[in-house]
């Protein structure tokens, strides 16, 4: 090991491949950020056109030595072909729908709309079948159709925090201190609701 914990691979590997992603020669970028959207609602080593988008420089001491993805494999693959859904038809460098710091919680929160109690507004329903999926393979599920939610929005979401709180999410001792801070977010105002609709409704305009 290189001294960095397991969590701690994850998220550099994750904000490494988005810089990548980010960086790409626009062609390039964009077979890269297509193939990757393939990969949505598969397993990591499925698609082999995803193989150099996933497997390259992957860290060795993340990566499986059963055939089964490991915990790692798993929440840095969620993460990156989601953020590939959820970059679908726009510029990942004029309009990154990575940000750093907005977590899942917040962005959640931003799909309320104006007026609407967040207690009763339709999307906490969606949101805590997420947070209360039985299994990686249903809050996959979930979590996609919310990502879905957040491109129509264009609201962005921070996918190295997204990455580290999947990792989590599969251990018992950290899930719940994940679903806490998802919730807490969640509940936790937006600190500019002007700027929150105004991005919305952009976003609105460029759903595909």
């Amino acid at each position: 090991m290189t001294g960095q914990t397991e969590r701690e691979l994850v998220q550099r590997d994750t904000a490494a491949r988005l810089f990548r992603l980010q960086h790409l020669p626009e062609h390039r970028q964009k077979a890269a950020l297509a193939n990757l959207r393939r990969g949505v609602g598969r397993v990591p080593g499925e698609l082999p056109e995803l193989w150099g988008e996933f497997l390259l420089e992957f860290p060795p001491e993340l990566e499986s030595e059963s055939g089964v993805p490991t915990k790692a494999e798993l929440a840095v693959y969620l993460a990156v072909t989601l953020f590939a859904l959820h970059q679908q038809g726009r510029d990942p460098g004029r309009e990154p729908m990575h940000r750093d710091g907005q977590s899942l919680g917040r962005a959640v929160r931003l799909l309320v709309k104006p007026g609407e109690d967040p207690q009763d507004a339709p999307v906490l329903r969606r949101f805590q079948a997420l947070t209360s999926a039985a299994s990686m393979q249903e809050a996959a599920q979930h979590l996609r159709g919310m990502i879905q939610l957040l491109r129509s929005g264009g609201i962005p979401l921070d996918y190295v925090g997204l990455a580290s709180d999947l990792y989590d999410l599969q251990f018992q001792t950290s899930s719940q201190r994940v679903r806490l801070r998802w919730g807490q977010d969640y509940y936790r105002a937006p600190a500019d609701d002007g700027q929150t609709n105004d991005q919305t409704k952009e976003g609105e305009g460029k759903q595909e």
